[in-house]
């Protein structure tokens, strides 16, 4: 049980003003310290996220855009004399300074960089559902095409580790994969869901760059090679990734939160109404420290602090950003801040030079100082407001009527918190009960608790109607993961006919594992999935870990414990041999998986091998390895077939145009009716397609999983090998060595 004891002073209750989380922050300031020096308005929608600068010819910086119907432009004013053409290259109509590049799908990602160590120029990378393109703008030429199987949905290029070419990583289906200049398959591994951004990071500080990936799982993870080192969870699909400067990055989610991280800790986050479509890191004073840009849906601007968040400056376009980059665009020695909008309208920003920046710093201590003393002054007039009228309240029977409308309560008043597992019942849902309550005959008036991750809007408000005031509240929790949660609670206590509250403030930490209540062994079938495995540590050192992640009605200290999934996944049974060896029964393989990794972070295990068995899940993972067969073979039948069509196509409109040429309308129309019939066959027969890719896209991510929850039942480098070998045993369809690997690991196989 928690106790917090209430603030000395007694402030008048706002809900208005404790709305707002603690971790939350919006300040904002009206120093401006980027100039604009240039607007271009291009006739070409761009579409979000997909915009690049790249030095084709090693010079001259061209923004690169994807844009609509298949299409990348790349706008380069520096060189109008000279013209791209080529089958892939077209110039615009609209513009002479632009060229598109076709590419005929649906573009996904898009980046550019030095990909090939001995040429100085950029290779432009186009990465769709299906397939990545690496492209020589200069030489008119492709550097290599590649099929992706799990598809492109972020793209970055750069050095990894110590891989010595630089790579060109694309996230996909549940998949990351690096490929050098030539094409060569050099990196490959499994994350949880969906890739949505991707950013190279000295997250370590070793002077090598770790991969840092956002995923539709609401997770950030962190790769050191194809190991994972670390990995934070976030509230929505972490839609971008930027590195700032050192270990220190900003990221954006898909509800409209931007924030900044060094390493796993968290520096600031804000959150907006409108969605984050870009974030860029760049030094707009001149400090030698980037601040985070971002562009919004709304078609907003601003650059923030890297280290408080604080706006320090804000422009509009008239539609939503697409992308923020940077380049020396007017080539004149300076980097200019690129911004563009779905429109098609640029801008190029300078930093304000070093006079304008001192004055400018002068202003913002002067605001800053200002701020600071302009809050205190009001919370200090509050406070003796409070103090006066109290003093004013007389003696006796009226003096104590008076204290109990001005809120005041007994010094040594506290506000105590408990946790418990409620199993619910027919009306109530299975949830974690929070109990929130006073040790004297105080009320609470309301109860506000911000937790990531749990409540709509990451907060929730109770507020009894005052019929049904009390000394006790509970609130009922239900975690949708298995993750440690900080709970900040503020209530709001006083007398029965208190008009004016004090404010407790305390934190409280959901364990990892709350959702799943202690029961008695043999009341549910025993789970047929298992892991096993074994540790050199005391037995008590395991019940600690207990203790600290599962909610249990006391301490235990027999080690062997079976517990019940509130969210229906059955049973978890954990026993504990003398001889060190551990079982983890359950038939839900994420949830081992959490178990051995929660385990064996606090026990500070390295390297961990286990043998698993979970033979239901196996067996869908085989059914899934038979659909994927099915899937590839129909599509081989149904682009044969289109290429047949295409022949006859060809043919049909020759033969029919030789009919109208000699005038022979009827073998004309004859011909055209059967191009009618094939056109439609070649329409049915793409829907077809695309839904067999669809399903199949569906398979190779349950692959991929498979193959991640494998790798997770693992620890250190057994957990690499694992993943590396299943990789290796599906690329020659061996299926039998497939489920060897996942059931004992890399020793047996």
């Amino acid at each position: 049980m928690r106790r917090c004891v209430a603030k000395e002073f007694s402030i008048r209750a706002s809900l208005q003003k404790l709305r707002k989380p603690p971790f939350y922050l919006e300040i904002e300031s009206d120093v401006t310290m980027l100039v604009p020096v240039f607007t271009l308005k291009l006739n070409h929608k761009i579409n979000p996220h997909m915009v690049t600068v790249g030095k084709y010819d090693g010079m001259h910086p061209c923004l690169t855009a994807a844009t609509q119907a298949g299409k990348v432009f790349i706008h380069n004013p520096h060189t109008r004399g000279q013209r791209l053409s080529s089958s892939r290259i077209t110039q615009s109509t609209q513009d002479s300074d632009i060229s598109l590049l076709n590419i005929n799908q649906a573009v996904s990602c898009l980046a550019s960089g030095v990909f090939n160590p001995s040429h100085e120029h950029h290779s432009l990378l186009v990465g769709t559902q299906t397939d990545l393109l690496a492209y020589d703008v200069h030489n008119n030429s492709d550097v290599f095409y590649r099929e992706v199987a799990d598809g492109a949905n972020a793209i970055v290029l750069g050095q990894l580790g110590g891989i010595s070419p630089p790579l060109a990583i694309i996230g996909g289906n549940c998949a990351l994969q690096g490929f050098d200049h030539e094409g060569n398959d050099l990196f490959w591994t499994v994350t949880g869901d969906n890739v949505r951004s991707l950013c190279l990071c000295d997250f370590t500080g070793d002077g090598n760059n770790e991969l840092l990936v956002g995923s539709e799982d609401y997770d950030i993870r962190v790769f050191k090679e194809d190991e994972m080192m670390a990995e934070m969870t976030e509230t929505e699909t972490v839609t971008s990734l930027c590195h700032m400067h050192g270990s220190r990055f900003g990221y954006a989610l898909a509800n409209g939160t931007v924030g900044v991280y060094d390493r796993t800790a968290r520096y600031w986050r804000i959150k907006s109404k409108n969605q984050a479509m870009s974030i860029h890191a760049f030094d707009l004073n001149s400090d030698g420290v980037c601040e985070l840009i971002t562009g919004w849906s709304n078609g907003k601007i601003d650059a923030r602090s890297d280290r408080t968040g604080e706006v320090i400056f804000k422009d509009n376009f008239t539609s939503s950003v697409a992308g923020v980059v940077e380049g020396d665009y007017r080539m004149d020695g300076q980097i200019q801040l690129i911004c563009t909008s779905v429109e098609g309208e640029v801008r190029g920003y300078l930093p304000a030079s070093k006079e304008m920046k001192g004055n400018l710093m002068d202003a913002s201590v002067e605001q800053d100082l200002i701020r600071e003393l302009s809050n205190r002054k009001q919370n200090l007039l509050l406070e003796l407001r409070n103090y006066q009228e109290n003093s004013k309240a007389g003696t006796g029977s009226k003096k104590k009527e008076k204290e109990g409308q001005m809120g005041v309560i007994p010094a040594n008043t506290q506000l105590q918190t408990a946790l418990s597992v409620n199993a619910g019942s027919e009306n109530q849902k299975p949830s974690v009960d929070l109990t929130i309550s006073t040790s004297n005959d105080t009320i609470i008036r309301a109860v506000l608790i911000f937790a990531e991750g749990i409540f709509e809007g990451e907060s929730h408000v109770v507020h009894p109607s005052a019929q049904n005031l009390s000394g006790c509240i509970r609130v009922p929790i239900i975690p949708p993961k298995d993750v440690p949660v900080d709970l900040h609670i503020k209530a709001f206590v006083g007398g029965k006919s208190s008009t004016q509250f004090h404010v407790f403030e305390l934190t409280r930490q959901l364990p990892r594992f709350s959702m799943y209540a202690l029961c008695t062994q043999g009341s549910a079938p025993k789970p047929r999935g298992k892991a096993t495995f074994s540790i050199n540590d005391r037995l008590q050192r395991v019940v600690m870990w207990l203790n600290q992640n599962f909610l249990l009605p006391e301490d235990i200290e027999v080690p062997d414990v079976c517990f019940t999934s509130l969210r229906g996944a059955g049973q978890l049974c954990i026993k504990i041999e003398q001889s060190g060896e551990i079982t983890v029964n359950t038939d839900d393989m994420d949830l081992a998986g959490d178990v051995i990794q929660s385990l064996s972070s606090f026990l500070a295990i390295e390297d961990l091998n286990v043998d698993a068995d979970f033979p239901d899940y196996f067996e869908e993972v085989r059914n899934t390895l038979v659909q994927v067969d099915e899937y590839h073979s129909v599509h081989q039948r149904l682009t044969a077939e289109m290429a047949d069509h295409s022949n006859l196509i060809r043919n049909m409109l020759v033969q029919a145009e030789d009919a109208r040429l000699m005038g022979d309308m009827k073998t004309m129309k004859k011909r055209y009716i059967e191009l009618f019939d094939l056109n439609r066959d070649l329409v049915n027969g793409y829907k077809i397609r695309s839904n067999n890719h669809a399903e199949l896209l569906n398979c190779l991510r349950a692959v991929n999983q498979a193959i991640q929850r494998a790798g997770r039942l693992r620890v250190g480098k057994p957990k690499n090998q694992v993943i590396t070998a299943c990789r290796d045993a599906i690329k020659n369809n061996n299926v039998n060595a497939l489920f060897k690997i996942m059931r004992a690991g890399i020793q047996s196989c």
